[in-house]
């Protein structure tokens, strides 16, 4: 029997993993894939209260996050989770076919990207199709690429890209970028970044690498095809559109608003004793921060949870 089970090691999970291993909960923090979920694929991080002036990635300080954890005892299982009973004074989560009980549980488990919602999207996904700039940018070396999106980690990723590539292009459909000021400043100021404005992709093609792709101007209707260059024979196109939560496992188990968990201020759901933090729940801002934040205060209302029992 555990205290506190914590589904997804992202920046809420380990966060929570930390206030409840420093609490002397008995805590257990079930991770599907790698540590930091979509943080870990994000090459810079800057505002992050702090973190690293200098080479602070999603890695380096997910990777820290981690180790605090550990130390403060929270225990790991690597699995996904298949089924979950939640009410009761004793909830259960089944994992990799192991029943796991616990008298709270922490819902962490984020969110993922949104497809670029073209034709032909998933049949080019890993053949030019990436939504992970630190994982697949090398593979676009002095090579063309494109960029879906007009927020803060699609400015961001582009101007990580031009550490490799030979020329950036955002592709957004609006007129003006949503990002910061200040990422968009230093986007402006890339010589190897240009722009595309008010258009989106309407589908992809190639020879088994993506090499083709049709953009359409929203205002216009007006498509236009697009190319690789004859010697490079591919392009890469990233796309960075926002968020799906991952809660389908949650759908027939807690309320959800547009797929998100809804919680209070304090993370509580509407059923006592479970929690949900960060990205997957219900909230105005999806930033490493306030993950953190979320991750803090659902193990805190837990301890309280616990105690009032």
């Amino acid at each position: 029997m555990y205290d506190v089970i914590i589904i997804g090691a992202g920046p809420a999970g380990l966060s929570a993993a930390i206030y409840a291993g420093r609490a002397r909960l008995k805590t257990l923090l079930i991770e599907k894939a790698a540590d930091g979920g979509q943080i870990a694929a994000t090459s810079e991080i800057e505002n992050y209260p702090g973190g690293m002036l200098e080479d602070e990635s999603g890695q380096t300080l997910i990777s820290r996050k981690a180790e605090q954890a550990a130390r403060f005892g929270a225990e790991r299982v690597y699995g996904t989770v298949e089924s979950v009973a939640l009410t009761g004074h004793v909830k259960t989560v089944t994992c990799a076919g192991d029943e796991i009980s616990s008298k709270t549980v922490i819902i962490a488990a984020g969110a993922h990207p949104r497809p670029i919602g073209c034709k032909n999207e998933a049949a080019f996904v890993g053949r030019g199709i990436s939504y992970c700039a630190t994982c697949d940018a090398n593979f676009f070396r002095n090579k063309e690429v494109f960029v879906v999106g007009g927020g803060d980690a699609a400015v961001e990723e582009a101007i990580y890209l031009t550490k490799f590539a030979r020329s950036v292009t955002v592709i957004h459909r609006r007129d003006k970028l949503r990002a910061a000021k200040s990422i968009q400043e230093k986007a402006f100021a890339n010589e190897k970044i240009k722009f595309i404005w008010d258009s989106v992709i309407e589908s992809v093609d190639g020879n088994g690498v993506l090499n083709t792709m049709t953009i359409r101007n929203v205002k216009t209707d007006v498509l236009t095809d697009i190319h690789a260059d004859e010697n490079d024979k591919v392009f890469g196109l990233f796309g960075y559109l926002g968020l799906l939560p991952n809660s389908a496992l949650f759908k027939d188990v807690l309320p959800l608003e547009n797929g998100y968990i809804r919680t209070d201020e304090d993370m509580r759901t509407n059923i006592p004793g479970v929690f949900a933090a960060g990205d997957i729940r219900v909230k105005s801002l999806r930033q490493v921060i306030t993950a953190a934040a979320d991750g803090a205060i659902a193990a805190v209302q837990a301890e309280k949870y616990i105690s009032d029992m």
